[in-house]
């Protein structure tokens, strides 16, 4: 249930004054850069040895097959065995795999070798998102989630910035990428080292297995939310439809004329303002009206959309870019709280695991779509009618949940144990 007290004084800082959470926060950049490193290592290695997109192509194919099928299991393990143990083994997992790359790369082993390696990444994926993604509560105190939320997600985007120009440095110092596999292992064993640290949690899921009811107590869950389930159906379909990353080469190249260095702007303009506003959101006070911003802030992601669409000047494109990282963001932060907040102690490795899967499933079919939808009807109409698509899916989100127009304020909100109540 829901109760309404007064908003507490505002606190920059107040995720940071908690024990471990700065360990904890360093130790996730570090996965992150580990993690963005070896993407765009793998695909310049691949891409130097075959040549071929569709090579390209199956990175993707082949990570997300562990993560979606083994969501619901390894959303059981990180409730019903302590968080730190399950994502301390994801991590080694990751770990491994990154020594193994680094070994093909030095012995200049065949593109398919990278393939096995690739699965097990997704396999250490599918483990590390839910049982790391369900700490943050163990750390912090709700009424400071959505402030570690907005930390968390600067780390996040900083990552994202600085991870591939770190691989990029280091594979053009020796025209190989095994200095950028080498920085990824090392990255990872670091986050290994920052979770032993952390006080050790005992196993959040008690009593005796129900089987098939644990692996879908998490779906069930997010279903019978109603509130939650209309956040991230937000994101999901803004995601699908109006995600233009895709298409960014083909804009660089025929519609704005600017080259490779035009397309690694582009590319961060949407890192670049969903980092600033990370950092400004951990200076505002709570929103007042969460569930209202969420969906004007996913209608701006979509009109976004449409000007970058509709751009044919490099400026407009960045500009545009940049706010849909913006509103991104600022989705992103109230939708991990509002997540954070609901669930159960007890249950959100699971409801933690569904959560993960809607949004890599959404990145990734997202750039599917955009692509097939060029192929038939060219990128302007793929990008506009995207981003109009979203803006009718905001629409049909906020008349059909109205829970999520009257969400108060996500420092008042409480776990719930019965979401059908």
């Amino acid at each position: 249930m829901v109760t309404r007290a007064s908003p507490p004084a505002h606190d920059a800082f107040a995720a940071f004054r908690h024990p471990a959470v700065a360990r904890f926060a360093v130790g996730r950049f570090l996965a992150a850069m580990a993690s963005t490193s070896v993407s765009v290592a793998v695909g310049w290695q691949l891409y130097e040895k075959t040549g071929s997109t569709w090579a390209l192509g199956l990175v993707g194919l082949v990570e997300v097959i562990p993560v979606v099928g083994l969501a619901l299991p390894a959303g059981v393990a990180a409730d019903r065995f302590p968080r730190r143990r399950v994502a301390i083994a994801a991590h080694l997992t990751l770990a491994l795999c990154a020594a193994a790359l680094m070994a093909l790369s030095l012995v200049d082993g065949a593109p398919s070798l990278y393939y096995p390696v690739l699965f097990f990444i997704g396999v250490g994926m599918a483990f590390r998102g839910p049982s790391v993604g369900a700490m943050l509560p163990q750390l912090v105190p709700s009424k400071d989630f959505a402030n570690a939320a907005a930390w968390f997600s600067s780390t996040y985007e900083l990552a994202s910035i600085s991870g591939p120009a770190v691989a990029g440095v280091l594979i053009a110092l020796i025209s190989g990428a095994q200095l950028a596999f080498a920085f990824a292992l090392a990255a990872h064993l670091g986050f290994v080292l920052v979770l032993w640290s952390i006080p050790a949690r005992p196993a959040a899921m008690t009593g005796k297995s129900q089987g098939v009811g644990d692996l879908l107590a998490g779906l069930r869950f997010v279903f019978r939310t109603k509130v939650f389930l209309a956040a991230i159906t937000l994101d999901l379909f803004a995601v699908l439809l109006g995600g233009a990353v895709a298409l960014l080469p083909v804009y660089a190249k025929d519609v704005l004329h600017v080259g490779p260095v035009g397309l690694g702007w582009l590319r961060a303009a949407p890192a670049l303002g969903a980092l600033s506003t990370a950092l400004l959101q951990t200076r505002l006070p709570p929103w007042k009206k969460p569930g209202i911003v969420l969906i004007v802030t996913v209608a701006g992601f979509g009109l976004a959309m449409i000007v970058f669409g509709l751009s044919t000047v490099m400026w407009l494109s960045f500009v545009a870019l940049f706010f849909s990282g913006v509103f991104d963001n600022v989705s992103v932060v109230i939708r991990s709280t509002l997540e954070q907040s609901l669930t159960p102690d007890s249950m959100r490795g699971r409801v933690s695991a569904i959560h993960y899967v809607f949004i890599g499933m959404s990145n990734e079919l997202g750039s599917f779509e955009s692509g097939a939808t060029a192929a038939m009807f060219g990128p302007l109409l793929s990008v506009v009618g995207g981003g109009l698509g979203t803006l009718v899916v905001v629409a049909f989100v906020a008349l059909a949940f109205p829970q999520l127009r009257s969400l108060p304020p996500l420092h008042q909100l409480k776990p719930l144990e019965d979401p059908a109540a």
